[in-house]
């Protein structure tokens, strides 16, 4: 049994580690990279105040990043950040187990994010990074202000 486990595991990413916790790896592979519940609920209120947007769209092609919310007639990318992935500096943990592979994976994710905004910024987007926790009434209007900022700009 132990060289079946073995074999299949073989194939895998020889970074990754062994999850210390199977509850802990069941809750992350369950995370999906879209349609969290603090990005649909900033969807749902950014829709009901009239706004339409693209969701999951490709904002950048090389290198790939894709937009949780794209505005693109105002070329307005909105992320939404999750505490741990993002490393919140107020919210954000690390990891015990495993420490030295997590810490790797979230300061990529930080510099990947940082590259993202470098870029999109100087192809003409504006862009809002939203944290996961953050209220989203409060992050709606944050998003709507700079969205009609950005199409009164292009009425001018």
């Amino acid at each position: 049994m132990a060289g079946a486990m073995h074999k299949a595991n073989s194939g895998s990413r020889s970074n990754r580690p062994i999850p210390s916790y199977s509850a802990a790896s069941k809750r992350m592979a369950a995370t999906g990279q879209r349609d969290t519940p603090p990005e649909m609920e900033l969807r749902r209120r950014l829709h009901a105040m009239g706004f339409r947007y693209r969701v999951d769209y490709p904002v950048l092609l090389k290198p790939r990043r894709r937009a949780d919310l794209a505005f693109t007639r105002a070329r307005v990318a909105v992320f939404v950040d999750g505490y741990f992935w993002h490393g919140c500096p107020k919210h954000g943990s690390w990891p015990k187990s495993n420490a030295r592979f997590w810490r790797e994976k979230i300061e990529t994710n930080r510099q990947r994010d940082l590259d993202t905004n470098e870029r999109l910024k100087l192809a003409g987007w504006k862009v809002i990074r939203v944290w996961e926790h953050e209220d989203p009434e409060k992050a709606a209007m944050k998003v709507a202000r700079v969205v009609r900022s950005q199409q009164n700009r292009g009425r001018s």
